[in-house]
């Protein structure tokens, strides 16, 4: 047996080290910042700031996705064949981010000195940039899903992932969101150019920090003997294998609908718009509901985070996402029958936090946290639990078909992530629209007839039928974590195999079940 081989053998679980496990997913936290920067904000700068009409700014939004048809299936073949000094997903997470970075800055703070005579112009500037950023945003986002691949593929670890990821998305998506009400009430509402000039650039520098965290997390692992089952060379993988890929990939095909499914819950219910209707307009107090609101939920998901460790790591990761999506569904359930209880005008049925002489909380105001609370905390802590079952569905590819392909696995389920992120907008903008606003509500927007209809529809009803989604698209999914222990073990007893000497061909046919691997890979 060669060397190769024998190393191969006492490395047939890849473990990785503690600060790996912590500083990598901070990857997903640096476009997280992005994801609230601009797919919350971008529709209402362009129409607030720049006086683009409201249709367009946000329908232009979810259209340019028909680009990451072409682009992403290129992009994740790019990332597949590079293996070079600086490794395979690096040199993404770097560029990707600097690119978000620049396209950023000069749609933020520059496209609002163009004059409003040359209108189109803005309108050019507008969607050249926000095209720019969506290949920053790609390049980036993707290395997050197919990264964990080279990270670890212990069964025991990868559950540890989502809880760093998600801790890492809470520092990006959650400093996002609670410097921006405090930015508004310093600088300007969310339709002015100074409030974009301020959040725009502490955001990118954020985000920065959290890449070069990243980058150092991954670091050891980037490199060629960690790639797959072969290992030395990139896979040579054919755009146009897309579509066969797919087909072939059961599992990936229901981990996309769930997904969209959870990515389209927290992109719709934290909706800048959508909160404004409901803590400014509907309960008459956004800046004393939003931050209290906001933190109640990031406290609930803290308990929820252990949890689904502990069921991942028991049950593997499909039997945790069931049991908490299933969770938030029973409790916004309440939140649901909350709302539609509430009456303009009615303290009893109004939230309330804060009086003129103190603390001044009502029954219907202790429901909604519970509800809420304990609603929020499941999801939040699901909601990116399937970026880690993305790893699973990228080993069961080299499984099935021996090729080791992180980068389309991860642009495959980066696209569905960006349509259906970018749907959230638009469908905000079109509910609004059927009430009769010409403009994307902010915090002072008053409330109009029907927004309460709205906020139901978008706070808690496609949110609901989002996870039943979810749950419908993980009935058949496969990757249990007792299958996911069989296909690590075949995985291992292949590449040594070929460590040893076999080829790719005869490898995959002297391993295809767990009962013909030998006892030191089980």
């Amino acid at each position: 047996m060669s060397d190769s081989a024998k190393t191969t053998r006492t490395e047939s679980v890849n473990r990785a080290k503690a600060y790996q496990l912590v500083l990598f997913p901070l990857n997903n936290g640096a476009t997280n910042v992005y994801f609230v920067l601009v797919l919350s904000y971008i529709a209402m700068f362009g129409n607030g700031v720049l006086g683009l009409l409201m249709a367009f700014a946000t329908i232009m939004v979810t259209a340019m996705r028909l680009c990451d048809a072409i682009t992403d299936p290129i992009i994740g073949a790019l990332i597949d064949r590079t293996s070079g000094k600086f490794g395979k997903f690096r040199p993404f997470m770097i560029l990707g981010n600097l690119i978000m970075a620049v396209s950023i800055l000069v749609l933020y703070l520059l496209t609002p000195m163009i004059p409003e005579s040359m209108m189109w112009l803005r309108y050019v500037a507008f969607v050249v940039l926000y095209f720019v950023w969506v290949i920053g945003y790609t390049f980036q986002t993707s290395c997050t899903r197919s990264g964990q691949t080279v990270l670890t593929n212990d069964p025991k670890q990868r559950p540890m992932f989502t809880l760093f990821n998600t801790v890492g998305s809470l520092i990006g998506m959650g400093a996002m969101q609670f410097l921006a009400p405090i930015i508004r009430s310093n600088v300007g509402d969310y339709n002015t150019a100074a409030f974009y000039r301020v959040l725009a650039p502490l955001g990118i520098a954020i985000s920065i920090v959290l890449t070069i965290l990243a980058v150092i997390g991954i670091w050891e692992k980037d490199q060629p003997k960690y790639y797959g089952i072969g290992g030395d060379k990139a896979e040579k993988v054919k755009v146009s294998e897309y579509i066969e890929i797919i087909k072939g990939n059961k599992p990936m095909q229901r981990l996309m609908v769930a997904g969209a499914g959870c990515k389209l819950a927290l992109a719709i219910a934290t909706n800048v718009s959508v909160l404004c209707m409901l803590y400014g307009s509907m309960m008459g107090d956004y800046d004393g509901l939003y931050l209290p609101m906001m933190v109640l939920g990031y406290a609930c998901s803290a308990p929820f985070f252990l949890l689904t460790i502990r069921t991942s790591q028991k049950h593997g990761q499909k039997a945790s996402l069931e049991k908490y999506v299933r969770l938030a569904l029973i409790m916004y359930i309440g939140v649901l029958v909350l709302l539609l209880f509430w009456r303009q005008g009615d303290p009893r049925f109004n939230l309330s936090l804060m009086g003129e002489n103190g603390l001044s909380i009502n029954l219907y105001t202790v429901l909604f946290i519970i509800f809420f609370g304990i609603g929020y905390g499941a999801y939040y802590s699901t909601a990116d639990m399937p970026i880690p079952m993305v790893a699973d569905c990228s080993d069961y590819e080299t499984y099935r078909s021996g090729k080791y392909i992180p980068g389309i696995m991860g642009t495959l389920f980066s696209l569905v992530d960006k349509l259906v992120s970018s749907l959230a907008t638009t469908v905000v903008a079109l509910a609004v629209s059927c009430i009769g606003l010409k403009d994307l509500p902010a915090a002072e927007t008053p409330y109009a007839a029907g927004m309460n209809w709205v906020v139901i529809v978008l706070f808690c009803i496609i949110p609901m039928l989002a996870w039943l989604a979810t749950l419908i698209a993980m009935k058949g999914y496969t990757l249990t974590g007792a299958k996911m222990k069989e296909i690590q073990a075949v995985n291992a007893a292949r590449k040594a195999a070929i460590a040893d000497g076999k080829t790719m061909d005869q490898a995959m046919k002297m391993y295809q079940t767990i009962d013909q691997v030998p006892g030191e890979f089980k």
